[in-house]
This record gives C-alpha cells, sequence and structure tokens, in this order.
C-alpha cells in the first residue's frame, strides 16, 4: 500500500497534515498536493507506508506487452481449462467500408485552426484551443502509473476524421446507408421508429457525430441534447459559461490535448425543475484506422433537475495501437442529480497483446450546489491500457458522490483505473465500490483517492475494493490514498482478494454444474452489488458482454 498526494482545483502551495497510519500510528507520511498529470495527482511525496501486514499488493506481472512462454515451461495454454475459457472473438472488430475525409496527420497550430474552420466554430472557441495547445506543449507526458507501454507518437495520428456526406442533412434518408447499417449491427438503429422510446441517442463515428434522436420529444421539455460542435454554434452562452469549469484546458496532458483536438461529443442541458423525459445516451465507434477520437462531454443538470446518461463504446480489430483521450464534465447545480453509466468496450488488443485502444481519459463531476448529486456506474471490459478516474469534488453541504465499477482484464490487458472523491462541503457523503478482474496475463489496478478538506465537516465515506484473480499469471495492484483534514470526518476503507482456481472449478464440477457456468456464476456474485445499479438498458449488454469476455470451448 502506497501513500501519496493530489491536487483539484486547489493551489500547489496547500499541504496536507501527517497522516496516521493504522499500523499502530507510529510510522506517518507527509502529503503535498502534487498533480504530475492526468488530474488525478497520485504521485508519492517520496514517503511510503509499508504496513507490517499488506495483503493488497497481490503479485509482481512482466511489464512488457510481448508473449511469454506458460508456466512450467513445456506446457500448452490450450491445456489449460481456463485459458480456453477465457478465449472469445471480438465481435465487434470489423471495419466498414465509409468513404471519409481525413486532414493531414501531425499536431500544430495549423491542425487546430484546420478543425475549427471545418466546425464553423467562433473566435473564441478557436482562443479556447490555441491556449490549450500552448498548455498541451509545455508539458511532459506522465509516467507515474502501473501501465507499461511505448511512447505515443502524436505526429503520427489523424485528428480529424469524418464520413463524406451532403453538406446539409435533413434526414436520416440522406446519411451513407453503409453508416446506418453499421449502427444497426452494433446494435444501435439511429432510425427513431426502431429505438426504445425511453432511450435518446448521439452516435459519434470518428471525429463527428452522425446523428441525434429524439431531439424534439426532449426540447417539449425544455432539454438540450445535441452534439458539442452544434451546442457550440446555436448555444455558445451556454457552452462558453461552462466549458473547462470542472475540467480545465491546464488541468492534466491528456485534457490538455483533447481541449486543442476535441472534435464531437454529447451536450446536455437540463433547466430548472426538470426531470428528463427519457435516457440520454451517446455511442462512440472508431472507424478509421488512422484516426484518433478525442470527444467531448459535457451535462449541465441545473437547480432540482435530473438526468440519467448511457455510453458505449467500440472499435475495429486493428493490430496497432489507436488513442482515445476524451474529456468527460458534469455540473449539479443545487438540488440536481446526474446518474452517469457506461459500458467501456474498446478493442483490446489479440490474446498476444498486439493491437488495441489506448483509452486515458479524464472524467470529473462538480457537486456545486447543495444537496446535489453525482453516481458513476461503469463497467470496463476493453481496451489495451485503460487509465482513468471518473471523480466527483462534493463542494456544496449535504452532497453525494458515488462510484461503483466493474473492470475486467483478460490476456495482456492493463488498467490502472479508480477514482477519486474530494469532500468541501460539510455533511459531504461519498461511497466507493470497486471490483477488478483480472485473467490471462493481465494487469488490473485500483487507485483511490478519498480527500476531506479542512472545512468538509461531519463529511461521511466508505469504500471497498475487491479484486479476484482467474489464473496463476494475473496481477491485481490496490493503492488506495486517503486524505484527511478535518477531525469530525469518518473514513472507511476496506479491501479484500480472492482467486478462481481449479480447486474451485473442480467444486463446481462435482456438483454437475461444468467451468463455464461456474465461472460466471462466481463473477455474477462477485460483481452483483455494482451490476445492480446499472440502468435496464445497459443489463442485458452487460450479461453478455461478460459471457463474450470469458466464454469458450471448455474441454
Amino acid at each position: 500500500m502506497a501513500a501519496s498526494s493530489s491536487s483539484l482545483l486547489l493551489p500547489p502551495a496547500i499541504t496536507a497534515p501527517q497522516i496516521r497510519n493504522p499500523n499502530n500510528g507510529k510510522n506517518r507520511t507527509n502529503y503535498s498536493l502534487l498533480d504530475p498529470g492526468l488530474g488525478l495527482g497520485f504521485l508519492p511525496n517520496r514517503t511510503v507506508i509499508h504496513p507490517k501486514k499488506s495483503s493488497l499488493r497481490v503479485r509482481a506481472v512482466q511489464t512488457d506487452r510481448q508473449p511469454s512462454r506458460p508456466p512450467g515451461g513445456g506446457g500448452r495454454v490450450d491445456d489449460d481449462p481456463i485459458q480456453r475459457f477465457l478465449k472469445r472473438d471480438y465481435k465487434w472488430g470489423f471495419v466498414s467500408d465509409i468513404e471519409s475525409f481525413s486532414i493531414p496527420k501531425g499536431l500544430s497550430e495549423d491542425t487546430i485552426r484546420s478543425i475549427s474552420a471545418l466546425k464553423d466554430e467562433p473566435e473564441w472557441m478557436l482562443r479556447f484551443r490555441l491556449d490549450a495547445l500552448r498548455r498541451f506543449l509545455s508539458l511532459c507526458e506522465p509516467r507515474w502509473s502501473d501501465n507499461r507501454y511505448k511512447p505515443i507518437d502524436f505526429q503520427s495520428i489523424c485528428y480529424y476524421s469524418e464520413p463524406k456526406r451532403k453538406p446539409k442533412l435533413h434526414s436520416l434518408d440522406e446519411v451513407d446507408p453503409e453508416l446506418l447499417a453499421t449502427f444497426d449491427r452494433l446494435g444501435i438503429p439511429l432510425n427513431e421508429q426502431k429505438r426504445l422510446t425511453n432511450v435518446a441517442v448521439d452516435a459519434v463515428l470518428d471525429s463527428t457525430s452522425i446523428a441525434t434522436t429524439h431531439r424534439e420529444a426532449l426540447a417539449e421539455k425544455g432539454v438540450i441534447f445535441c452534439s458539442i460542435s452544434e451546442a457550440i454554434r446555436e448555444y455558445p452562452d451556454l457552452v462558453r459559461r461552462y466549458l473547462g469549469r470542472v475540467v480545465p484546458p491546464g488541468d492534466n496532458f491528456y485534457a490538455a490535448l483533447n481541449s486543442a483536438v476535441f472534435s464531437d461529443g454529447s451536450f446536455c442541458y437540463i433547466p430548472k425543475d426538470t426531470v428528463s423525459p427519457m435516457e440520454i445516451s451517446t455511442y462512440f465507434r472508431i472507424n478509421d484506422r488512422d484516426t484518433g477520437q478525442f470527444e467531448r462531454t459535457l451535462i449541465i443538470a441545473d437547480e432540482r433537475s435530473y438526468v440519467s446518461y448511457l455510453e458505449g463504446c467500440t472499435a475495429p480489430s486493428y493490430d496497432r495501437n489507436q488513442l482515445h483521450a476524451a474529456v468527460v464534465e458534469l455540473y449539479c447545480a443545487e438540488g440536481a442529480e446526474i446518474k452517469y453509466s457506461t459500458v467501456q468496450n474498446w478493442y483490446a488488443g489479440d490474446e498476444e497483446g498486439n493491437g488495441g485502444i489506448y483509452n486515458f481519459v479524464t472524467k470529473r463531476g462538480l457537486c456545486d450546489g447543495n444537496r446535489s448529486k453525482i453516481s458513476w456506474t461503469q463497467v470496463e471490459t476493453g481496451s489495451a491500457i485503460t487509465w482513468k478516474y471518473p471523480s466527483v469534488v462534493l463542494k456544496g453541504d449535504d452532497t453525494v458522490g458515488e462510484f461503483y465499477s466493474v473492470a475486467l482484464t483478460k490476456d495482456y490487458q492493463q488498467a490502472d483505473t479508480g477514482t477519486k472523491m474530494i469532500h468541501v462541503g460539510k455533511n459531504s457523503r461519498s461511497r466507493i465500490i470497486s471490483k477488478g478482474i483480472s485473467a490471462g496475463k493481465s494487469r488490473n489496478c485500483y487507485r483511490g483517492l478519498v480527500q476531506v478538506q479542512p472545512q468538509a465537516e461531519n463529511a461521511r465515506n466508505f469504500s471497498q475494493c475487491d479484486s479476484m484473480l482467474i489464473g496463476d499469471t494475473a496481477g491485481a495492484n490496490t493503492y488506495p490514498y486517503i486524505q484527511v483534514k478535518n477531525p469530525t470526518a469518518r473514513v472507511e476503507h476496506e479491501a479484500s482478494t480472492s482467486k478462481i482456481g481449479e480447486d474451485q472449478l473442480f467444486y463446481f464440477q462435482q456438483r454437475g454444474i461444468d467451468h463455464e457456468k461456474a465461472v460466471a456464476a462466481m463473477i455474477g456474485g462477485f460483481c452483483r452489488d455494482v451490476f445492480d445499479k446499472l440502468p435496464l438498458e445497459f443489463a442485458s449488454e452487460v450479461n453478455a458482454l461478460m459471457n463474450l469476455k470469458l466464454e469458450g470451448s471448455v474441454g
């Protein structure tokens, strides 16, 4: 277990007092509010706590992404029933034959001006982008996570690509039929007659929003739901007021990159005293081989409003890595509530670690008003490398932040994920439930921060971080960080590690239950606390997803 630091919306000169280690109070460490990158600030300030009994750091695993020999030297992977169980094709990895327009590769001021011109943006938006580019060029790529990967060549990426289409789309009939067929194949039909009546969808392909359904029905209730590009043109005052308010352009390395080159994403505004009449949803799809995706999502819940937002994503099975660096900002006014649910299913690479998406994302919510609430629920199953920490700043009094997560890694996947709960207001409460499942030769790391500021009287937090290992070659690390600056706060943390091995599978088999059903039963029970928080629209998808990720032909 390591102790460390973080800064978020705080001046770097402020430092935290010493915090007592559970080890009889003998070891202490100082924290300073450093922020080395990605808006997370988990870099240790030299001093590290080493408890006498640490069960959180389970084992070290190899850090390269090259295939290794199976344990024992001579055995074949196909001989291991657990490894056979884990093998399954990625059914969303197809490539659509869609003619597209792309700008030249490379990142420069000309790139930024081209993106802004293509999107017909106002002058203030161009200045926002150029300022973010200058910040990005002044920063160094962070290297403090457990993830290990080759340096990214940012000049080899295309930062804008869109399907060729008519200048003005008056209806879905004018969209490329191949593009519509792509989303139908993904299970996301864009024809409103085929959609569920209680879900509005914004579909984003590469760098542009293709269609947004049910806009008129939402507008009748005063709800604005459109692509961020349309919002910049049609609601400039609203966007300018909130864009970058929760995640500033200089917050971290990848947030600065996103602020400079973001192309599309979703914008949603819920007016005062309004409950959104349907679920809001965005589906992100990467199609172009050389294009990164840099969407920006901005959700604003005004006073005493409520919205539930769903997010999904997939990508083709390319044999080389692609970069996905998104920014999500959630803003809650007094008495408002946002429920944000996501199923992350980017391509994770093949079973030898080739290809896959680098998923480096900054997601943060701000409970600005009293009695506001933000709840994150996520299922992470894809990406070659995942680096994200959905966070909540509990600024108002009596605010609530919740985080429910399942992160599944297999083969050579690496995931450094977690959350931050920053308590600022009085009587603020937070809850963290994290489940990590590691299989194959993967590495799964939970990194969480609970920070209680001096003015946060009677703050309360409960954290539960559980890891499950499948097989003998996976790794799971847990790094909980707790910074308490108010003596009235109560912070609780518990963690556990369990393992699925041949003994457990044999136990089920003796009772007539085969390997696949046995593992499904154990994982289902392990993740129940999180799955129960997912919207009904995601329930069947998550069940199918887990089966696809873990199911195989078991001998």
